[in-house]
């Protein structure tokens, strides 16, 4: 397997155990947040061959400066600071993972693999370049009463974020807001945000 195989966590069993209740639930949403927590692990990998490695190499000239943001990411949103939130979140906690996509046109997108479709699981936003390899992006997500279909929450995610000289990762922090339909803040966490790119000739397994 290439040694640059990335790791993200699938299967219901540990995405329920995370997110408990899913009647409230949608994209970024907190409200049935509680332990157990799931934490970050190899059970199941995305690889990129070594035909992909090149491509990246001479797409986004490796160590240079014309590495991109643009493109397709599995990305996670990990807990760090938030010991004091209800239900306490340990540090290192996955609080979402998903399937990021930076457009050109200053737009992105996410899949969110934390939450459940008829709760709100696609979300968008937009993003700037604010430095040399420096990002910020501010990402809006609308969640969903799964069993009314009423709209529940407005969840707010902002990242600051910083691309490897590479352009095949990027690391950085975030705040998650969650207001109520009413315009009151409902909740609020912050964490570590770690991505890497999905190319042409990325592959998905389960071996380790």
């Amino acid at each position: 397997m290439n040694s640059r195989a990335i790791s993200i966590t699938l299967g219901a069993a540990m995405l329920s155990a995370l997110f408990v209740s899913t009647a409230v639930a949608g994209c970024g949403d907190l409200s049935s947040l509680q332990g157990p927590f799931i934490f970050p692990q190899l059970s199941a990998r995305l690889v990129g061959s070594t035909a992909s490695s090149a491509k990246l190499e001479t797409a986004f000239m490796r160590g240079g400066s014309s590495a991109s943001i643009i493109g397709m990411w599995n990305v996670q949103l990990i807990s760090q600071g938030n010991t004091s939130h209800t239900p306490p979140i340990p540090d290192g906690a996955l609080i979402d993972w998903g399937f990021n996509q930076w457009h050109n046109d200053g737009t992105e997108l996410l899949n969110s693999g934390g939450h459940a479709a008829n709760t709100g699981n696609f979300c968008m936003g937009v993003w700037g370049q604010t430095g040399f390899l420096t990002f910020e992006q501010n990402h809006f997500a609308l969640s969903y009463n799964a069993t009314s279909g009423a709209l529940a929450n407005i969840v707010n995610i902002r990242q600051q974020i910083t691309l490897s000289p590479s352009g095949d990762s990027y690391t950085g922090t975030f705040t998650l807001d969650v207001y109520g339909t009413d315009g009151a803040k409902a909740d609020h966490v912050a964490g570590n945000v770690k991505a890497t790119r999905v190319s042409v000739d990325t592959s998905f397994t389960t071996e380790p």
